[in-house]
């Protein structure tokens, strides 16, 4: 069988429940017992010795019975399987390294933002998650006939949760040097029914948080409240909400697996996007003075002046959590000190913390500088209070009406770039490394805009941003005189905002 369709990057992801019309299972049970015969196949041929493997899933109502079948397929392959039930993201790469555990490799079923329907699988050993490459050896193996061997090994129980968020625990202590470091503070957490409510009672309350008027904590794989998602307008509302109504000193919102957070401050303001990105550039700039700081290609101008001015070095990249990781990976290989790889979507990944993205660790160093600051006198608003904000950003995503999408996509940014180079007032960014991105100075919308193709679908995002009321429809009816030229491309969004 041919199982490539399930790869989304260096993840698998399908349709796990019916429910949504024109959406059917393929994630079935036979394709999560190959996969799972498809990673025992691959990790014994990556490393023989390899016996260990543990797996965890999020919330979703799928969940336990993708991870019995898969557990059942990979114990028939010879492994000693432990089912570790809910679970995060980064705890099951964690399991890989952590003393009296250190698994040979982890399983984590989850899907994490995407609707209720949905699931999948991401894969890790103790260097980290596994690569596009490896998923395509993993599906091509599952879509074989081919087996280990073994004999069979065992699918028993277990728990990581705990030491995991000890871990976490143990990290604000050190800091702060003492038991209680969060007392007196309230902070509230939104888990919108995914796995993150543990952080509640394994990490806030014991380092004395009061975390009275948190919610969505119990997970609910129907999501009943909103999307976890710290992008989603919603989620990011929801949690707003919470810190007013109970004046919280800081709310915390992850996404369904927790590799993913956002935050928002005492005043009510949103951390999250380039606002996240900036505080931990701040305290990471405070101890690693000219590191580098790697991001996804849409931050804003703003971040990167703050960067700069905090005496560190920006470094826009491409979308997609493993393409900022690796780049920091490989500049850090090359002898550039990057301490930080982070997305405007939450993912962000510290050197300090094996360049893992976790959404736990990255909150758990806002608590650190919370009990700094008081010690201290300055607060986390503080941090980052000069940071320029643009006045105006949106994103539109047309649609590729083109058979070859990727062709279709690709032409279109090349005939933009010939077409910006002309255009008085436009500046082609020097430093780019995905889509095109274009600088306009005051007289034709002071801002940028960037045109690049979708990581996975026929999609072109269209990113502006202005410093300017109405510099955002100013820029973005300038594009359209280019844009309309292209007759594969539906523009009923960048229309439908003009009209």
């Amino acid at each position: 069988m041919d199982y490539s369709k399930l790869q989304n990057g260096s993840d698998i992801r399908g349709v796990a429940l019916e429910g949504i019309e024109g959406q059917h299972i393929n994630l079935t049970e036979q394709a999560c017992r190959d996969i799972g015969r498809g990673f025992a196949l691959w990790l014994k041929a990556r490393d023989a010795s390899a016996h260990r493997v543990a797996v965890g899933r999020d919330s979703r109502l799928s969940g336990a019975q993708l991870s019995a079948w898969i557990c059942e397929a990979m114990a028939q392959e010879g492994l000693t399987v432990t089912d570790l039930g809910m679970a995060s993201t980064p705890a099951m790469f964690m399991c890989t390294v952590t003393e009296g555990y250190a698994y040979d490799a982890s399983v984590m079923i989850t899907a994490s933002h995407l609707p209720f329907n949905r699931n999948g699988f991401k894969f890790f050993t103790k260097n980290g998650g596994l690569e596009k490459q490896d998923i395509a050896a993993i599906l091509k193996y599952a879509g074989s006939d081919e087996h280990t061997g073994n004999a069979p090994g065992s699918v028993e129980t277990g728990e990581f949760m705990d030491a995991y968020a000890a871990l976490l625990c143990k990290k604000v202590r050190d800091a702060a040097g003492c038991e209680t470091p969060l007392a007196g503070f309230r902070i509230v957490v939104d888990a919108g029914n995914g796995a993150g409510g543990f952080y509640v009672d394994k990490v806030l309350r014991p380092l004395g948080a009061n975390t009275d008027g948190s919610r969505y904590l119990d997970p609910d794989g129907s999501f009943p409240n909103h999307i976890p998602n710290p992008e989603n307008e919603q989620a990011m509302q929801s949690i707003m909400d919470a810190v007013r109504e109970t004046h919280a000193d800081l709310g915390i919102i992850f996404d369904t697996d927790v590799d993913r957070a956002g935050a928002v401050l005492s005043d009510g303001s949103e951390l999250n996007r380039n606002r996240i990105i900036a505080m931990l550039s701040a305290i990471l700039l405070r101890e690693h003075p000219g590191t580098t700081i790697v991001t996804d290609s849409i931050t804003s101008t703003g971040l990167a002046a703050f960067i700069k001015k905090h005496g560190g070095v920006h470094h826009r990249f491409k979308r997609g959590y493993r393409n900022v990781i690796n780049e920091s990976l490989r500049l850090n290989a090359e002898g550039h000190d990057s301490q930080l790889a982070m997305e405007t979507s939450g993912h962000g990944a510290l050197k300090e913390n094996y360049f893992l993205d976790d959404g736990a660790y990255l909150v758990t160093c806002l608590l650190i500088e919370l009990a700094r600051g008081k010690k201290e006198g300055y607060t986390l608003e503080s941090l980052i209070a000069d940071l320029a904000e643009p006045a105006e950003s949106h994103e539109f995503r047309m649609n590729i009406l083109a058979e070859d999408f990727r062709a279709y996509g690709q032409d279109v940014i090349d005939r933009l770039t010939a077409y910006s180079a002309a255009q008085e007032g436009w500046t082609i960014a020097p430093d780019n490394h995905e889509g095109i991105r274009v600088s306009l100075d005051k007289a034709h919308g002071d801002g940028w805009f960037l045109l690049r193709l979708s990581l996975h679908d026929p999609v072109i995002p269209l990113n502006i941003e202005s410093d300017s009321v109405g510099g955002v429809r100013q820029i973005t009816q300038e594009l359209y005189a280019f844009l309309k030229t292209c007759d594969k491309l539906d523009l009923a969004p960048v229309e439908n905002f003009l009209k």
